[in-house]
């Protein structure tokens, strides 16, 4: 082994390096052959370096003709400048080269199912070749993840969970890990089941949060709590969505909201200022939730831009359109806003698509004016427009020439504020907003969420969040009476349009967390046979408390600036929840069925 054992990586040579003799491990990136000299390029996760084979060394010259692409490789040789005019700008090692003394083959590979080399760019750094198709990629993850863009998006996600651990470890916190194996408790997402064979009949759950055991963790004493935890939830899968998943948990005793925002301020500026060398000025902005509904009819808002959006119920009354007095005689609302310099950018076929979109959503109706020279006017609603209402509609927007003016309507609050959110998005889409706010961070806390939301389909109330979130102090009257009134100590940190992290202040009354249980249609008995051990822990001297949780794959995507949170997960699940590369889920074997009682 230490004939082959590598001297130097592969991104690490320099001029400073010539005349030495090294020994590089790595992958064949390309290979260029001639008549005397044969060209590899040598890569591993550090970089590239070129090493040079001469046809006076018949042997080596020899394999290194054989050699292709992704073949594992261990040379050893001197290291020399390149020759005049041939240094590669483009490549940290570009103005050097290795001149291969002896090649040893350490692994051969067949041709790969898809591109796999590294390019090298202008600016020093190694691209990705053009995509394959994703699902043969995650079938061939441990292809896929040689690509430089992988590995830059995980040592980014190293460094930061270095950075969180280094950081709170400052801040006297303690990393405590807990059971992964528990107890299903049916509030929320569904959970993954894992039989017990000691316990024929009997189920654990695996975690969707560590959320008792911290609090647990809480009333035991360990004031200042984190965990980098794995969790997992069985729902529904998307972009931003994984089965299983990281979070930061993080627990702190004898706090309230201001305690809990002041250390996780200083921890997202610490991570976003040493992972990509940005800085972020603290205290946040906090934004209440009813606010955001209205201003960008979403809780999580992408603030990197405005598009804010205005109330116009009282000029859509005076408007002579059906759709939109229909929805006001149900107690619905008319709202709009200004795509600045849209006029031009929206065909009739785009905004035909967006009125779609918004019907789909729940709205009635999306009307539209676009505003030309001298302030005239046209689009779907004119002629419902007098000249007076012309007048106030542009003031109320701000409008100016090339502007678009974009309302929509629906039935009730909640779902004109979902349909404006949409439109919202599908207008900072074709605007090119996000792209032109590259490298922007806009970070805000959101508070004063609703503690409860009325499920139809049960008929009852259920929890916003979790049922151990704290109501506001003032508004502990309106548990019983009144509960859609009743606001949480409940937070989330909202970045870039992302729900980054989320959290609370738990109830530390066992009185309060009993009448809460019964507010979401749980018997004393119910909520004793499933939490008993919590409100048997709230007994005996549970501090004020609270916490938040950061999910980890989702701060990574947005410190990389991927969409896509398979690609900042060594080993994802695809779209359906599968593990193309092992199979899994997969049938297992009927004897480990009968040993569990299935």
């Amino acid at each position: 082994m230490t004939a082959w054992r590598r001297t130097h990586t592969c991104g690490e040579l320099r001029e400073s390096n010539i005349g030495q003799t090294v020994t590089l491990n790595g992958w064949v990136n390309t290979t260029r052959i001639y008549n005397d000299q044969v060209f590899i390029d040598l890569r591993d996760r550090y970089g590239l370096t070129q090493v040079v084979f001469e046809s006076d060394r018949p042997d080596t010259f020899k394999a290194a003709c054989e050699a292709r692409g992704e073949w594992v490789l261990s040379v050893t040789g001197k290291v020399r400048p390149r020759q005049p005019g041939k240094a590669n700008l483009k490549l940290a090692t570009g103005q050097i080269e290795v001149e291969a003394h002896e090649l040893r083959v350490l692994n051969r590979c067949p041709t790969p199912p898809f591109e796999v080399h590294s390019i090298p760019q202008e600016d020093g750094t190694l691209a990705d070749p053009e995509l394959a198709n994703e699902d043969l990629r995650l079938q061939y993850r441990f292809l896929d993840l040689r690509r430089p863009g992988l590995q830059r998006t995980l040592q980014v996600r190293h460094r930061m969970n270095k950075v969180i651990r280094d950081y709170l470890d400052s801040r006297r916190f303690l990393e405590l890990e807990t059971p992964l194996l528990g107890r299903s408790t049916p509030e929320g997402a569904r959970d993954y089941l894992v039989p017990s064979r000691v316990h024929l009949g009997q189920w654990y759950a695996l975690p969707q949060s560590p959320q008792l055991y911290k609090q647990l963790l809480m009333v035991s004493g360990y004031d200042r709590y984190f965990q980098i935890a794995r969790c997992l939830r069985d729902e529904d899968l998307r972009a931003d969505r994984q089965p299983e998943f990281t979070q930061l948990d993080v627990e702190m005793s004898f706090v309230e909201m201001d305690d809990v925002f002041e250390v996780m301020e200083g921890l997202v500026a610490d991570i976003f200022q040493k992972c990509v060398g940005l800085s972020i000025p603290t205290p946040f902005p906090r934004l209440k939730y009813a606010d955001v509904m209205l201003r960008y009819g979403s809780d999580k808002p992408d603030l990197r831009y405005g598009l804010e959006i205005v109330e116009l119920s009282d000029l859509g009354a005076k408007m002579d359109l059906p759709p939109f007095r229909e929805a006001l005689s149900l107690g619905g609302k008319v709202r709009g806003l200004n795509a600045k310099g849209g006029s031009a950018k929206f065909s009739r076929k785009n905004l035909d698509d967006m009125g779609e979109a918004l019907r789909r959503a729940g709205g009635r109706m999306l009307g539209y004016v676009k505003v030309e020279d001298g302030g005239k006017i046209s689009g779907s609603i004119t002629k419902a427009l007098t000249p007076e209402l012309q007048t106030e509609l542009t003031a109320r927007l701000n409008a100016a020439p090339g502007d678009l003016l974009l309302l929509g309507a629906a039935d009730t609050q909640d779902a004109v504020c979902q349909t404006l959110g949409v439109l919202r998005q599908q207008v900072a889409q074709k605007l090119e907003l996000v792209e032109k706010a590259t490298r922007k961070v806009a970070v805000a806390w959101i508070i004063d969420f609703p503690s409860f939301l009325w499920d139809d389909e049960e008929k009852r109330w259920v929890a916003n969040h979790h049922p151990f979130t704290a109501p506001l102090d003032e508004d502990l009257p309106l548990l019983e009476s009144d509960p859609g009134k009743v606001r949480a100590k409940a937070y989330d940190l909202v970045i870039n349009g992302y729900e980054a992290a989320g959290g609370s202040i738990r109830i530390h009354n066992p009185e309060v967390q009993a009448r809460l249980f019964r507010c979401l249609g749980m018997s004393d008995e119910q909520a004793r046979q499933r939490f008993g051990f919590l409100l048997d822990a709230l007994k005996y001297g549970a501090p004020p408390h609270g916490g938040i949780a950061f999910g980890l794959d989702r701060l990574t995507m947005i410190l990389t600036g991927t969409s896509n949170m398979r690609d900042v997960i060594a080993f994802p699940k695809n779209q359906k929840a599968r593990d193309l590369m092992t199979g899994a889920p997969a049938p297992v074997d009927p004897k480990q069925l009968k040993e569990v009682g299935l």
